[in-house]
């Protein structure tokens, strides 16, 4: 239910959540298109239920088995949704969040400020959160909000923003003009002052050990 009384999908209610404001709406159309689902009922635990969630055919069932089903529910569409964001739909619809900033900017000084958009680290579900890619850069970050620090990054897939910027070349940035250089004293510092500070390290850690 809305705030005004109206009913609203579960897909509109779930990405209307303030920590999922990452996710796109994925169309029904696509899926209620068997194909695209392929291999994801042997991901899903409950698949058949968590799909009937997804698309609002959940029969009337006890609050027990409904809280059951929530966790699936929310697997399914993600895992739908990585899929569904290298399409020519999905791909515009992330490309509106990308350009209004949604996913955030890159914190990296040299960049200033440049939009990122949402990676996973491994396509596997559990397998690590979402990060976020800087198309500047072309480092990979964490979120900054909390909340988005618990979203499964296999939601996004690890090729989602290569796909974007290969469909949209016009939206990648070139490499920064500038690059930090460190100083003591406003001189430049030597890299064999670094390999001399690593040697030193090493040294410590061996007689420690």
């Amino acid at each position: 239910m809305s705030s005004s009384g109206e009913e609203v999908s579960w897909i509109t209610w779930y990405c209307g959540l303030f920590r999922n404001n990452f996710f796109c709406q994925v169309d029904e159309e696509y899926i209620n298109d068997k194909f695209n689902l392929t291999g994801l009922n042997e991901q899903v635990p409950h698949y058949r239920e968590a799909l009937d969630v997804i698309l609002d055919l959940e029969p009337e069932e006890n609050p027990d088995h409904s809280g059951m089903l929530e966790r699936p529910s929310e697997m399914l569409y993600g895992l739908i949704h990585a899929r569904f964001i290298l399409t020519n739909r999905g791909i515009s619809l992330m490309l509106e969040k990308f350009k209004a900033g949604v996913f955030g900017r890159c914190p990296r000084v040299y960049c200033e400020e440049q939009h990122m958009l949402p990676l996973g680290l491994s396509d596997v579900p559990g397998a690590s959160t979402v990060s976020l890619y800087c198309p500047r850069c072309r480092e990979v970050y964490a979120p900054a909000a909390p909340r988005h620090r618990h979203t499964d990054g296999a939601y996004f897939g690890t090729g989602f923003p290569h796909m974007l910027l290969m469909v949209h070349p016009e939206c990648r940035p070139p490499l920064p003009a500038k690059q930090f250089v460190p100083r003591l004293y406003g001189f430049k510092i030597h890299p064999l002052a670094y390999q001399i500070q690593e040697e030193v390290a090493a040294k410590s850690k061996t007689k420690t050990v």
